[in-house]
């Protein structure tokens, strides 16, 4: 599997590795704080490794995702590069208004409308420090009706006038976005979570839907935000803590893996493309991060190991 085409940067680039993204809501300080220094060394870790799709959005840190990942590839030439971000979302400063230009605010609230994407992207463009996007998600949709009347009215837009390549949707539900699959003009859709190693769901929809609409599918939260990792050291599903019958799950799965020589995360992050995804999208907050993630991809994993871990999940 591999990016679609509107995906890939604009330049060929030697070494290009197509399947994986990095998830950059990690360097907007999610869970712990990061330093300028370390959110560029990330980024610069990733693209030494081949990476060149960067997906952010202004939820991340209230802009700082954004901030540090245009920081990052400010002497990056811009064609050699994918960016994503997301609209659908205002960002508020410390006193409830909006946030004007390239600044970072402290919360954000739903906007789905048409002026609001508008708006958002303009914020967004400022803080990346570029005149374009690649891909252009709307992020986390739960009203329709709403999403399909105003925002996704500008994205076809945005793409119309070369503002934005592709146009997606990226949500972590599947009722809504398998709604917007099969009624807006999407060029690629996000599905966070549901094409993991603990939660299948999204083959049983989604994915056929996505095939017969001719829609790229990108897969992410492999790790179901630290389970799937290590059930130990990051025992969170869903930005939760996990309950002891996901964890028992988890650490089967493990054992499973380890029988078979394979590291449970590296099972992880090759999933999704397993199931028919055309890429991964990880986040990592350090370089050791990326350069763990990519060896993922590059493991080997016996069809036996798929065979056993179908067994388990069934």
């Amino acid at each position: 599997m591999a990016f679609p085409a509107e995906l890939r940067p604009l330049s060929p680039v030697a070494g290009l590795r197509d399947e994986v993204g990095l998830g950059c809501a990690p360097i907007g300080n999610l869970f712990s704080p990061v330093s300028d220094a370390d959110a560029v060394s990330t980024v610069h870790a990733a693209l030494a490794q081949g990476v060149r799709f960067f997906d952010t959005a202004p939820l991340y840190g209230s802009g700082e995702s954004e901030r540090k990942l245009g920081l990052a590839l400010r002497d990056v030439r811009r064609d050699t590069v994918v960016i994503a971000t997301k609209v659908g979302r205002q960002l508020l400063d410390v006193d409830g208004e909006p946030v004007a230009g390239a600044g970072s605010g402290v919360s954000s609230v739903a906007d789905l409308s048409r002026d609001g994407v508008w708006r958002s992207l303009e914020g967004s463009l400022a803080r990346l420090g570029t005149d374009r996007v690649d891909v252009l998600h709307l992020h986390d949709p739960l009203d329709v009706e709403a999403g399909m009347a105003g925002a996704m009215t500008a994205l076809v837009q945005l793409r119309e006038q070369g503002v934005v390549r592709a146009v997606s949707v990226g949500l972590g539900r599947l009722d809504p976005l398998e709604r917007f699959a099969a009624q807006a003009p999407l060029d690629v859709l996000m599905e966070a979570g549901r094409l993991t190693l603990l939660d299948r769901t999204a083959e049983e929809l989604l994915l056929p839907l996505a095939a017969t609409r001719g829609i790229g599918v990108i897969a992410a939260g492999v790790f179901n935000s630290g389970i799937l990792a290590d059930p130990d050291a990051a025992p969170f599903f869903e930005y939760r803590q996990a309950d002891e019958t996901l964890l028992g799950r988890a650490r089967v799965l493990r054992a499973i893996c380890e029988t078979h020589g394979v590291a449970l995360a590296d099972a992880a992050v090759r999933f999704p493309l397993h199931r028919g995804a055309d890429a991964v999208v990880v986040g990592a907050r350090t370089p050791a991060e990326v350069d763990a993630f990519v060896a993922g991809l590059d493991a080997t994993i016996p069809a036996e190991l798929w065979t056993a871990l179908e067994a388990a999940s069934a």
